[in-house]
Formats: C-alpha cells, structure tokens, sequence
C-alpha cells in the first residue's frame, strides 16, 4: 500500500481509503450486518488501509459507532475523517434526498461532541462539511470555528466534501483558498473527469489533497451495472438512467484496448488513472464485502498508468459530450 500525504497537513493516508457509509446504509444493494462490517472494517485495516472516511449521517451515527468500537484500542494506528452539516434527528434517510443543513456554531460544537462520543476519541484527524452549498463556503464564522477546533485538539484539519451529485465546481475552487482546508472530496472517475480535473490543477496549486468517491461511475467500470440492470428507487445509484448507463457502456469499449494492452481490467485502468492524478490523495470504492475489499487493495499494487495512455485516455475523453453538472447559483 502506498501513503500519501494528505494536503497541507502532516498526515499520512492509504491511496485506497475506506467509504464507511455503505456499512451503515443499504443504499448499495446490500445490508451489512453489523459483525460483517466490523471484518469489513478489520480486513480494511489488516491489508494497509489506514484512513477510514465516514459522516455523522451515516445510518444517524451507526458508521461512526462502528468504526469506534473496531478501534478504539487502536487509535494511533489509523486516520479518522468524519464530516456533518445535516440535520438528521428527525427524519427518514432515503437514497438522494437532501436533509435540512445546518453549519452555525452551536450545531457544529454539538455535532462534533457527539462523533466523538461514539468514535470513542478525544479528536478526529479530520472533520468535513459535508456537502456544503457556495453560501457556507463564503461564510467565514464556520471556518473560525473549525479553526477554534484545530487550536484545542479537537481535530487536527479539516475538509469540504462536495455533492451530493457531481459538479460543485466553484464551491470546490473557493474552498482551496481557506489556509487549513487540507482535503476537496469530490464525486471522480474516468468516465466523470469534471470538473475533477480543473479541481486537481487547483489542488496541487494550494497544497490540497483530493479525495475522490464513485470511481467506479456507480458500477459500470466494475460490471455490475449493465444495460438490463435494475435499481431499487431506495438505492444510491438510482439517480442514473438508462441513456446514461447506455452512454457510459459505449465509453467503457472506447477504453478497453487502453486496458488490455496494459494487461488490466476496466476496473483496474479506472483505479490506477485516479491514483496517477496528480492532486490525488485517496480513493474510495464503494465496498460491500470483505472480498471486494481484497480485490481493490490488489489494484494498488504495481505500476501506474504510462503518460502516454494518459495523454490517450485525455484526448478520448475530450471527445466525449459534456454532461449536467449541479451547482450553486452564484448569487447565493
């Protein structure tokens, strides 16, 4: 496993991370159970991950409480990346429905009190808003008390996860101007380069690490969503449609002889292009099995991919049609 430097900050993180949402959510297709998760979470740590990425939302605490129970003896040993903004008290969680956001100081002290209370810790090594809109990125008291935390312990850096869906371009540009913003986390892969790329160009400007989730475009780069997949309207990956996923499989075609004269899958030319980036610190698949976690920790190993396939897979790219990217309106 290889560990990168996280942003402007000194810690070190595993290039593949591990997304703990999906042990708290069945939003992927798969309930995990809790023992489950918890090998999940031991197998993670056993094979190199050190950096494990949740959010307060997360099944409202249970990733957290997860993670607190797996580690607590153990603290050292990892990085720990939460992140909160929503109102989850009393509501249902279902697929892409946003919650009620908050970012004022009384909920922000609440809110990281109580990850702490059930990550069984006096500190998180990084604390997030978590899909902040262009208002909160502007909005200088959140950062000063973010930066009140990092001057009592409480944490040690912080990030903006962007989202929920991809896009959030300028959201992510403004952010990387605040002096201890470490890490943009961003939804990236090769079929989705923007505006990850311009995201990357910025990051590696302002010393910031990019944190980069659906590398696997919801399925399509790992197979398991093809033309005549079905999805469940509560599933995360509900929000692609057809013409999409028609669209993505075409792509998917263009790359493989990209792939194949590299002796690797779609799935392996997808991780390897992202931990090539320069700008990247980690990565998170989604993983709902032990097994699948083995697998993408084998993709870490060996070579990157050549400058010239990158060169390749840019100019394919850059023949595909633009997409819809969500955003603030910028009189927000």
């Amino acid at each position: 496993m290889n560990y990168n430097k996280l942003g402007k900050s000194d810690i070190k993180v595993s290039e593949l991370g591990f997304g703990a949402w999906s042990i708290a959510l069945d939003w992927w297709g798969k309930k995990i159970e809790e023992d489950e998760a918890k090998r999940m979470l031991k197998k993670a740590y056993d094979l190199g991950i050190n950096f494990f990425e949740t959010g307060d939302m997360y099944g409202k605490g249970k990733s957290e409480k997860l993670i607190g129970e797996v580690f607590k003896d153990m603290r050292e040993e990892i990085v720990i990346s939460t992140k909160y903004g929503y109102d989850f008290s009393e509501v249902e969680q279902i697929g892409h429905s946003e919650l009620p956001q908050k970012f004022d100081e009384d909920f922000t002290r609440k809110a990281l009190r109580n990850s702490l209370e059930r990550l069984q810790t006096d500190h998180v090594d990084m604390y997030g808003l978590h899909n902040p809109k262009l208002k909160h990125i502007r909005d200088n008291s959140i950062f000063n008390v973010l930066d009140s935390f990092i001057a009592d312990g409480s944490i040690k850096t912080y990030q903006v996860a962007l989202g929920p869906a991809i896009g959030w371009t300028q959201e992510g540009l403004e952010a990387m101007e605040r002096p201890n913003v470490s890490a943009v986390q961003t939804v990236y892969n090769i079929l989705e380069q923007t505006p990850g790329n311009e995201l990357m160009r910025k990051a590696v400007e302002k010393d910031v690490g990019i944190l980069v989730r659906v590398p696997e475009a919801s399925g399509i780069l790992t197979g398991k969503v093809n033309a005549e997949t079905k999805i469940d309207e509560k599933d995360h990956r509900s929000v692609r449609k057809g013409e999409w996923i028609k669209a993505s499989l075409q792509k998917v075609e263009q790359l493989r002889p990209i792939a194949e004269k590299n002796d690797l899958t779609i799935t392996e030319l997808a991780m390897k292009f992202i931990m090539t980036k320069k700008g990247f610190a980690s990565v998170f698949p989604t993983v709902i099995s032990e097994d699948e976690i083995v697998n993408y920790v084998e993709m870490t190993k060996g070579q990157y991919i050549s400058a010239s396939d990158m060169k390749e897979i840019e100019e394919l790219y850059n023949t595909w049609p633009e997409y819809e990217l969500k955003a603030t309106p910028q009189a927000n």
